[in-house]
C-alpha cells in the first residue's frame, strides 16, 4: 500500500494541514500511523468530513468504560474488566501470578509479592495488558485493521525478554515458522497477504453476528500473524468488536481454557463446541452487567 503525507492529503481533500493531523490523532482516517513526528496516511483512504456518520449507538457498556477509565474508578465494571481480562488471558498462556497478584499489581501499580520467585515477563506482560485493555476501550467505535492489531502486538510484548531477541519481530508479523496445538500455521511470507485478506472480507460485513466474530478468531488464530502473543491479541480483538458491534462482551475463564481450544479446533466442523463455550462466557459477564446495574439487551 502507498501511503502520503499529511501535506499531500490536505491539498487533495483541500482543507488545512492541522485538520488532517487532527484526524490522524483522533483516529479517524483507517490505516493512518505515526513515525517519528510524521504520519502516514493511505492514499486510497477516505476524507472523515465526506463520511457518513454510523448509525450505531454506543453500548451504555461502552459509555460506562470509558468514563470510569477517565476518572480513574475503582471497583466498578472498568475495574473488574481489567483484571478478570488480563488474568485470565495471561494466566490461559501460562502466566503464574495469581487473581490477587495481578490486582495488586493494577490497583497499585506495585510488585508486592513476597517469598516466591516469579517470572518478570509476566510482571511485564501483565502491566502491558492493562494498557492493552485501554486500547480496545479507546478504539472500540473504529473499524479493525492491521495497524491497531499490530499496535496491540507491540503493546502487549514490548519490554518482555523476547523483544530482545533479533528474530521476535515487536509489534510486526513472525519471522519464523510457528505451530498451535500441534497444527501448522500460515508461513511468514504468507501472513500479510492473509491477513489482508481476512480483515477485507471482515470489514466487507455491515453487521457482525456473533458466530462471525467467533470465525473471525478462528482465523486470526489459524494464521497465528504473531511470533508468540497471538492468543491475547485474538482474545483483545474479540472483546473489541463485541463492544463495536454491541454484542455483550466475554471473557474465556481459566476453567473455560480446554473447552475453549476444542472448540478451535472443530470450528470447521463443529461450530457448537466454540459457541457454547463463548455464550457460557457471556453469560458470567452478563451477571457482572446485572451487579453493577448497566443496560446490555
Amino acid at each position: 500500500m502507498k501511503y502520503m503525507t499529511v501535506f499531500e492529503m490536505a491539498k487533495r481533500w483541500n482543507i488545512s494541514e492541522r485538520t488532517v493531523r487532527n484526524y490522524c490523532a483522533q483516529g479517524k482516517i483507517n490505516g493512518a500511523f505515526i513515525q517519528g513526528k510524521t504520519w502516514y496516511i493511505p492514499e486510497n483512504a477516505s476524507n472523515p468530513r465526506k463520511e457518513p456518520k454510523p448509525s450505531k449507538h454506543i453500548s451504555p457498556l461502552l459509555i460506562e468504560l470509558r468514563e470510569e477509565k477517565a476518572s480513574g474508578l475503582h471497583g466498578g465494571i472498568y475495574h473488574k474488566t481489567q483484571i478478570e481480562l488480563t488474568y485470565n488471558s495471561n494466566h490461559i498462556e501460562g502466566s503464574r501470578l495469581t487473581h490477587d497478584q495481578t490486582s495488586y499489581i493494577f490497583e497499585t501499580n506495585t510488585i508486592g509479592i513476597e517469598n516466591t520467585a516469579v517470572n518478570v515477563d509476566d510482571i511485564v506482560e501483565t502491566a502491558n495488558h492493562f494498557k492493552c485493555i485501554d486500547m480496545v476501550i479507546d478504539n472500540a467505535s473504529r473499524k479493525l485493521n492491521e495497524h491497531f492489531i499490530k499496535q496491540l502486538h507491540f503493546t502487549l510484548k514490548s519490554g518482555t525478554s523476547n523483544s530482545r531477541k533479533d528474530w521476535f519481530a515487536v509489534g510486526e508479523y513472525k519471522k519464523r515458522p510457528n505451530e498451535v496445538g500441534g497444527k501448522t500455521t500460515a508461513l511468514p511470507e504468507e501472513v500479510a497477504d492473509k491477513m489482508k485478506q481476512l480483515l477485507s472480507d471482515y470489514n466487507a460485513q455491515a453487521e457482525k453476528s456473533f458466530d462471525e466474530l467467533l470465525d473471525f478468531h478462528y482465523q486470526f488464530e489459524r494464521i497465528h500473524p504473531f511470533q508468540d502473543g497471538n492468543g491475547r491479541v485474538g482474545r483483545l480483538i474479540l472483546f473489541k468488536e463485541c463492544l463495536r458491534n454491541n454484542i455483550v462482551p466475554f471473557i474465556i475463564d481459566d476453567d473455560l481454557k480446554l473447552f475453549y481450544y476444542r472448540g478451535l479446533n472443530e470450528w470447521t466442523n463443529e461450530k457448537g463446541y466454540l459457541r457454547d463455550t463463548c455464550l457460557t462466557a457471556q453469560d458470567r459477564f452478563k451477571e457482572y452487567l446485572k451487579y453493577f446495574r448497566i443496560d446490555f439487551e
